[in-house]
Formats: structure tokens, C-alpha cells, sequence
């Protein structure tokens, strides 16, 4: 480990993994098929958590509406795909944490300076009001087709996910997310109800085919399905809540399970809302501004009331989820930077600024989905091309942080990884130019 961590830092750390609930659990003795399901339930957690996150609320818009522009063809398979660039990003970030024991944005700002340091988090900050908003956009639309006004929708939203706040302890919390994120799966019920074609689908992985009527715009989904894929928050999130686990380099197998379990769900997931809006292929007008009122209205009309309800519970649950996660992803990778107390094992009393960013960017995106003729729906799609974008710098230093052996020692990425990481960033390079070009040209 590099000799320079901050001291203070660094028994900070020491004194989370020693109050650890997590190595209480690896701790006790069990036997037999019993010790594996305990070890499964205690090592499920930031990345898990962040795999299913990543589904947010505006991703589950931007799949669907993706689904009802494009159909099945080139999405499901390139969606699949992603599993293996998504498991390599957030391994990178967990074995990060887990080694240094020191998050992102302070690892930027000691290394490289005040200029990098700050850059990583006014970016991450920006980027996840964006998300904030299209979260609260997913959130309400269920609760207002029910009759409620917008405002009051958007009240009860707030006081849930503020709520969180209240419970105590890292391990306490985490069980709650996880148990909250279980609920993806009427997604896969929901594709189950519009009784999909498995033959076109096994098609799409053949033909890769986007209509030729189509492929002006592909471009522009391709990256925001990418960028969906690989949030920024999604790093500051994994390497902090990593550390607050308890997490440390012992436990990098254990770490690695948890984030490939979370990045196969995460797109088994994503490839069925897509299946859910290419049931309505065609039988939409207006399709690039579909927003998630018209969709849920369309499944209602197409497939009845429930689907339409689920869907709806769905998307509650997308959003609610991404709420904690990306506000934790504000609030640790803030704190740290300036030495606030950051830990989920803090109260509000113990950890007051560090809960204050948590808040506080959740008033923001529920005060700003009340501005009159804000393009909520452009804003949702948005947030996910925003997000593609702003990966790119922040997986260059990823990259060169985990492959430096003065910082990783013996945990360094390897020379594959090293090359793999290098195409990931050229590829993401070449989306956002295809991006600038398909906007402005």
C-alpha cells in the first residue's frame, strides 16, 4: 500500500473494519451448505447494490423508450454485452477501495492535485442532480396516474427516500437497499405478461439489425444504453461503500462475486425492459418523446391494467433505489474530500454534513420536477448521454490508478486488464465523438 495514506484517514478505516457487521458475519462458524448461504447473503453489497441501481428510473425510461424506437434487434445483444464492460469497471473500483481503503475523489486529490480532485467531484455532483431529477420523474409518474397531484406525489417521495437516513448502521441500511432492489424483478415479470416472441429474440442476437429507417438516431441510444451501463456515481458509490463494509483485500474474491452477480442481474434486468417497450414496437405515435405516463398508458391499452401497475411499481422501485445509492455517492465522495465524517454507521448527529449532501440533493430533484415545462422526458435521456461522457476521464484514472503498483502492490490490474482498460476507454472516446457529431452535425 502507498506509503503516503493520510494517517487519520487510515485509522479511520481501520476502526470501520473492526466495527464491521460484515466480518462479524464472515466471522461465525457454519458448516456445510449453510456456510455458503451465509457467506452469500453477508458478501452481497456495494456491488450488488450498484448493478441494480444502475436500472434507475431514467435508465428504465431510456430502455423502454429504446425499446419502442428500435424493437428488440441490436439492444438486447449490446445490453448483454455490457455485463462484461460493466463487471470490469466496478471490480477496478471495489479492488480500489478495498486495497487503499481510501475513496476515489481523496485518491484523485492526493495524487494528482487540487485541480483533479475537484474536477471528479463537481462532475459527479452535476451529473448526479441530473440522475437525481430523472429518478423523481420515474418516481412520481406511478403515483400521479393513481390521482395524486404531482406535488404531493413528489412529497412522498422525498419523505421515503429521507427516511432511509433515519436507521442505524452500514449493515442495517445496506440489508434495507438490498431488500428494496429485489424488487427488479417485476421487470421480468412484466416482459413475461407482454408474451414476447423468443424467436425474434434469438433472432436479434444473430442479425444485430437496427431498421434502416432508424439508424439516423442510433447512435445517440447507443451511447446513452452505454452510459446507462456505466454511471459515474456508480465508481464513487462502489469504492465508498466497499470501505464502509468493511471490505479489505482479503476479501477481493468475495468482493468480485458480489460485483459479477450484480452486473449479470443488472442486465438480465435492463434486457427485459427493453422487451417491454418493443411490445409496444409500432404501436406508439410520438415515440421519441415517450415519457413514462405514455408508456404505462400504452401497456395499459395493450396488455391490460395490471401490467400496466406493475410496470409502475417498477419504476417507483428503480427510482427509489438510484435515489439512495447516487445521493451516497455525492455524500461520501464529498465528505471525504474535505474530511467530513462519512460512514452509514454515523447518526445524523455524528456525521451531520455528510447527511446534509444526501439531503440536500434530494431537495433539489424534487423541487426541480415542479418547474413549470421543464422537458422532463429530454432530461431522462439526457442524464444517461451526460453520464457516457463523463466516464471517459474518470476511467483513464481508474485505469492508471489500479494499474500503479506504488499505490496496489501486488493487487495492481495485470497486463490484460491493463490492455482491456485501455479499449474501454479508446471505445467510450469514440461514442462521445460519435455523440458530438450525431447533436451538433
Amino acid at each position: 500500500m502507498d506509503s503516503n495514506i493520510i494517517p487519520n484517514d487510515l485509522e479511520t478505516s481501520q476502526s470501520n473494519l473492526e466495527r464491521s457487521r460484515f466480518r462479524e458475519m464472515m466471522a461465525q462458524r457454519k458448516h456445510g451448505w449453510q456456510r455458503y448461504i451465509w457467506i452469500f447473503w453477508a458478501l452481497l453489497g456495494p456491488g450488488l447494490l450498484a448493478a441494480l441501481a444502475d436500472n434507475d428510473a431514467g435508465g428504465v425510461i431510456s430502455y423502454a423508450a429504446t425499446g419502442v424506437q428500435f424493437g428488440i434487434g441490436l439492444f438486447i445483444p449490446l445490453v448483454l454485452c455490457l455485463a462484461f464492460l460493466t463487471f470490469t469497471v466496478q471490480e477496478m473500483s471495489m479492488r480500489l477501495g478495498a486495497v487503499t481503503q481510501e475513496g476515489f475523489s481523496r485518491l484523485a486529490l492526493r495524487r494528482y492535485g487540487k485541480f483533479w480532485g475537484f474536477y471528479h467531484i463537481t462532475t459527479l455532483a452535476f451529473e448526479n442532480l441530473l440522475t437525481l431529477v430523472t429518478e423523481f420523474i420515474g418516481m412520481t409518474a406511478g403515483l400521479t396516474l393513481l390521482g395524486l397531484p404531482l406535488w404531493l406525489s413528489d412529497l412522498i417521495c422525498f419523505v421515503f427516500i429521507v427516511s432511509f437516513a433515519i436507521f442505524t448502521g452500514y449493515f442495517t441500511k445496506e440489508r434495507i437497499a438490498l431488500l428494496v432492489g429485489a424488487l427488479n424483478v417485476v421487470f421480468l415479470v412484466v416482459a413475461g405478461m407482454t408474451h414476447p416472441s423468443l424467436a425474434s429474440i434469438g433472432h436479434a442476437f444473430v442479425a444485430w439489425n437496427v431498421p434502416t429507417s432508424l439508424r439516423g438516431g442510433v447512435i445517440w441510444f447507443v451511447i446513452a444504453t452505454v452510459g446507462n451501463a456505466i454511471a459515474p456515481w456508480m465508481i464513487f458509490f462502489q469504492g465508498s461503500g466497499t470501505i464502509d463494509k468493511g471490505v479489505s483485500s482479503r476479501e477481493l474474491i468475495l468482493g468480485r462475486i458480489d460485483t459479477a452477480f450484480g452486473c449479470l442481474v443488472q442486465v438480465i434486468v435492463a434486457a427485459g425492459i427493453i422487451i417491454v417497450g418493443a411490445s409496444l414496437f409500432g404501436h406508439m405515435s410520438n415515440v421519441s418523446s415517450a415519457g413514462p405516463a405514455q408508456i404505462i398508458d400504452a401497456l395499459h391499452h395493450s396488455y391490460g391494467r395490471w401490467v400496466a401497475i406493475l410496470f409502475g411499481i417498477g419504476l417507483f422501485d428503480a427510482g427509489f433505489l438510484a435515489s439512495i445509492t447516487v445521493s451516497l455517492s455525492s455524500s461520501w465522495s464529498i465528505s471525504e474530500l474535505f474530511g467530513w465524517s462519512k460512514s452509514l454507521n454515523d447518526t445524523l448527529r455524528q456525521a451531520p454534513k455528510f447527511y446534509a449532501v444526501y439531503i440536500g440533493s434530494l431537495l433539489f430533484a424534487a423541487l426541480a420536477i415542479l418547474v413549470p415545462h421543464l422537458p422532463l422526458d429530454f432530461l431522462s435521456i439526457l442524464a444517461q448521454v451526460v453520464g457516457g461522457i463523463l466516464m471517459t476521464p474518470l476511467l483513464i484514472f481508474l485505469v492508471v490508478m489500479t494499474s500503479d503498483k506504488r499505490l496496489m502492490g501486488q493487487y495492481r490490474t495485470k497486463i490484460f486488464g491493463r490492455v482491456w482498460g485501455w479499449l474501454m476507454v479508446t471505445l467510450l472516446c469514440g461514442l462521445t465523438l460519435a455523440t458530438f457529431w450525431q447533436t451538433f452535425f
